[in-house]
Parts: structure tokens; C-alpha cells; sequence
């Protein structure tokens, strides 16, 4: 018995490490194929040139540059638009550096599948294809579409709404992912209602400035936790409290919340559950940098937290939908709802715009002017 038992753990072993062998050599031959074909596109004489910021390897700020590529042709159910600005985001530098590793086998093991950047943006149509029925030539828009950072963009009806009236291209522009994902965070995962207390922590970044309009619209008791330099701006996008994390942990109170929506992640999950309220919702939105799994180690966690208690522990994953930029469009133009905007750069200057952003310290967005 014993000698048919150790035969056995050496064929088990050996099966494992061909398994191990034949995952490495997999992965080593996905690596090495892993290109792009960016040399070549920015090498060429484009007939109708544009304008576009590419990226044909992963790394820092430094590896963005300015190039004149073709400019696209709508199809049939596309629409081209003219960018007039365009919103960095934290999207963008995850994609910009690879990180977390764990997004590459999405995003390109060695160097990034599109070479392009850039989401949100504002703009003038310019032209429809022949199934387009809602927009025409000389439309306001805004929406979200990859490849962004460019004079034109061409995407379909179904991520564009028309521009706020009483906004700018500029305060347009910083609406689409950051404000869907505060209004979906608010709405369909955090589920508040009028007079629940809401925490909003990052309340002064990208997402975290519309979180708290969007909650007080929904008539919530909001409080914002930002910095000290960034306490009146809180304060003056309706916040009914705010609290300064350089003097006082949130975490560490005796007041109970409804719903934390969380941009910062600079406290452990745990260390939440006394803050909610026995049946409140902790919605994960943002985390600490990391350059292998994170965020994937906060929503593991929240998957074994919500299995514990009767509190619940989500993540947000926003997708740009027409109708929710509709909803804030009208958000907007009622005046309940007003894009931050921190620093403007210019198209050329994507990579200053990219390495403040990469600080963390943004008050609200940052935009590139692409077009006057």
C-alpha cells in the first residue's frame, strides 16, 4: 500500500509540473506575441490627417506623445464627432502603466492592445451615418468612447446625450465616467433614499464631487471626508458635514452610516462594520494603488464581509448608458449638478495632465482642451 501510494504522489507531482511547465510556456509565448502595431500606425502619412494621443508602451507619462493619424469615418450606425475636451481619469493611467498586472491579459501582457487613451468627451457632431436618426450634423454632445484624446472620435447613438445647456465643452467633458459611476454608486449599488445618512469618502476627487451632489439630489444627509485644503469645496456642493481626515478618523466615530461610498479605500474592510448601520451598504469605488492584484484583494474581502452579517460589501463596475447621461444632463440643467473642474492642459500637454493627476490630488477633474 505504501509503495502504491508514493507512486502515486510522484505521477500527481509530475503531472503537476508539466501543468506548471505547460502554463509557463504559455505565458511566455502570449508575452513575446503581445504587440502592437503603433510604430507603424504613426509612421504612416495619414491622407486625412487628425490629432491623437498614442502609447505604444506601457510606462509613465513620458511614454504619451502627440501623433497625426487618420482621421475616422463613421459607419452606418456611427456618429463623428469634433472633441472640443476630453477628461483625463484614473482609467487611463491604469491602462497607461498596466497596472494592476492582473488587467493584462485584457489589456496586452507586454505592450498595450490599444494604443489609444482617453474616454470622456464633449464635442460637435460632425457626421452621422445613414441609421443615425436622433443626432445630426452640428449637435452638441458628450458621452464616452475609447480614443478620446484626439480631435475626433467617432462612436455610437447609445453613449452620446446631448450637452448640458447652461455647461460648457470643458464642464461637459468631466461629466461621463466619473459622474455615472457616482450616480450608479448612489443609486443602484449604495440604493439611498431620502434621509439616510450617506458617507462620501474622497468627497473632493472626480467621482467623489458628484457622489455628494447626486446623494444630497436624492435627498440624503451627506458627509463629504477630504483633506483640510478641500473642506469649503465640499461644503459648497451641499455637503451636510464634512469631516477632515488629517484631524479626525471617520472609522474611529460613534456615528453610524446608511451607505459609505468609498474612492479613497485608506481604511481596512473591517474597520467599516462598526461604521454601517446594522443593514447598511459599503460601495468600493476606488482603492490604494497596486501594481499585482488590487483591487481584487478589496473585492474578495467584501464577498466574505457580505457573507458574515447582514451588511452589504459591493464594488461598482459603471458602464456609460445613455440613459443615466440623460439623467445627469437633467441633473445639470436643474441646477443640482455642477462638474469640478480643477486644471485645464492643452491636448500637448497630455502628459503634465497625466502626471498631476497620478498625484492624487486633483480637486474635481482635469481636462484637456482639444478644440476652442
Amino acid at each position: 500500500m505504501g509503495r502504491k501510494l508514493r507512486r502515486a504522489v510522484r505521477w500527481v507531482a509530475i503531472a503537476i509540473l508539466l501543468l506548471v511547465l505547460f502554463a509557463a510556456a504559455a505565458f511566455g509565448v502570449a508575452y513575446w506575441r503581445s504587440d502592437n502595431n503603433c510604430a507603424e500606425l504613426t509612421a504612416a502619412t495619414p491622407r486625412n490627417p487628425m490629432r491623437a494621443v498614442v502609447y505604444c508602451d506601457y510606462g509613465s507619462p513620458g511614454v504619451l506623445r502627440v501623433a497625426a493619424i487618420e482621421k475616422p469615418v463613421p459607419g452606418d450606425d456611427q456618429v463623428l464627432v469634433r472633441v472640443h475636451a476630453a477628461a483625463v481619469n484614473p482609467l487611463d493611467y491604469h491602462y497607461m502603466r498596466g497596472t494592476p498586472y492582473i488587467m493584462r491579459p485584457e489589456s496586452g501582457l507586454r505592450r498595450p492592445k490599444v494604443t489609444r487613451l482617453g474616454v470622456d468627451f464633449s464635442g460637435t457632431v460632425e457626421a452621422v451615418g445613414k441609421n443615425v436618426r436622433e443626432l445630426a450634423p452640428g449637435d452638441a454632445v458628450f458621452g464616452g468612447r475609447t480614443g478620446a484624446f484626439a480631435d475626433y472620435v467617432v462612436a455610437t447613438e447609445r453613449s452620446l446625450a446631448r450637452k448640458p445647456a447652461n455647461i460648457t465643452f470643458e464642464q461637459a467633458a468631466a461629466v461621463p465616467i466619473a459622474a455615472i459611476t457616482a450616480l450608479q454608486a448612489v443609486r443602484d449599488e449604495g440604493k439611498v433614499q431620502a434621509g439616510q445618512r450617506v458617507l462620501i469618502n474622497g468627497a473632493s476627487g472626480g467621482v467623489g464631487t458628484f457622489a455628494v451632489q447626486i446623494a444630497k439630489s436624492f435627498g440624503a444627509h451627506v458627509t463629504g471626508v477630504c483633506s483640510t485644503r478641500n473642506v469649503e469645496l465640499v461644503e459648497s456642493l451641499g455637503a451636510d458635514e464634512v469631516i477632515d481626515y488629517t484631524r479626525q478618523d471617520y472609522t474611529k466615530s460613534s456615528q453610524r452610516y446608511d451607505v459609505v461610498i468609498d474612492m479613497v479605500g485608506n481604511h481596512s474592510l473591517r474597520a467599516h462594520r462598526p461604521v454601517l448601520s446594522p443593514n447598511g451598504i459599503y460601495v468600493i469605488v476606488g482603492g490604494p494603488k497596486g501594481r499585482w492584484i488590487a483591487p481584487m484583494d478589496r473585492i474578495l474581502g467584501a464577498a466574505v464581509l457580505s457573507r458574515l452579517g447582514d451588511q452589504d460589501f459591493v464594488m461598482i463596475m459603471a458602464k456609460i448608458k445613455r440613459d443615466d447621461l440623460n439623467i445627469l444632463r437633467e441633473l445639470i440643467e436643474k441646477g443640482k449638478v455642477t462638474p469640478v473642474i480643477d486644471r485645464r492642459y492643452d491636448l500637448s500637454q497630455v502628459r503634465e495632465a497625466m502626471a498631476y493627476l497620478e498625484t492624487g490630488r486633483a480637486r474635481g477633474k482635469v481636462i484637456l482642451t482639444v478644440a476652442e
